[in-house]
C-alpha cells in the first residue's frame, strides 16, 4: 500500500513530451504540478517525475535531499488522497510535481503541502472527468 514501485516512476520521453506538451498545470507553493491525463493504457494509475531545479539548488546533495522528501511525502498520501479517486473513474495521469521554493524545508512543511496538493490534484481530475461525461 505505501510503496514506490519502478512501474510508478515516469521515464517514457513521449509521454514527458506529452505532459509538458499538452498537460494542464497549477502552482501550490512549493511546487508546481503538470498533470495530463493518459490515454494510452499504463503500468500504474499514475506515472510520477519529481525534479528539483539545478539552477536553485547548485549541489546535487540539496536536489537529492528535497526530491527524497518529497517522494516519502506523496508514497504516504498517495493511495487514499488519490488513487482511490482515479481508480473509482477508470482514469490514468501522468504527473510533474517540480520543487520550486527557495529554501528546503523540513518534511512536516513537504508532507502538509503534498496533502493540500493531493487534493487539489484529485478536484481538478474529478472536475474535467465530469466535463467529459
Amino acid at each position: 500500500m505505501y510503496t514506490f514501485k519502478k512501474e510508478e516512476r515516469l521515464c517514457n520521453k513521449r509521454l514527458l513530451e506529452q505532459l509538458f506538451g499538452s498537460g494542464s498545470s497549477f502552482l501550490c507553493y512549493p511546487f508546481r504540478v503538470s498533470w495530463v491525463k493518459n490515454i494510452n493504457t499504463q503500468p500504474a494509475v499514475v506515472q510520477v517525475v519529481f525534479s528539483v531545479t539545478k539552477k536553485r539548488y547548485k549541489r546535487a546533495v540539496d536536489r537529492n535531499l528535497i526530491k527524497r522528501r518529497t517522494r516519502e511525502a506523496y508514497r504516504l498520501h498517495k493511495q487514499e488522497l488519490l488513487y482511490q479517486h482515479l481508480q473509482e473513474q477508470n482514469t490514468h495521469v501522468i504527473l510533474s510535481i517540480n520543487y520550486i521554493g527557495k529554501e528546503i524545508n523540513d518534511f512536516a512543511l513537504i508532507d502538509k503541502k503534498m496533502v493540500k496538493l493531493l487534493t487539489q490534484l484529485s478536484e481538478q481530475i474529478h472536475a474535467s472527468h465530469l466535463k467529459t461525461i
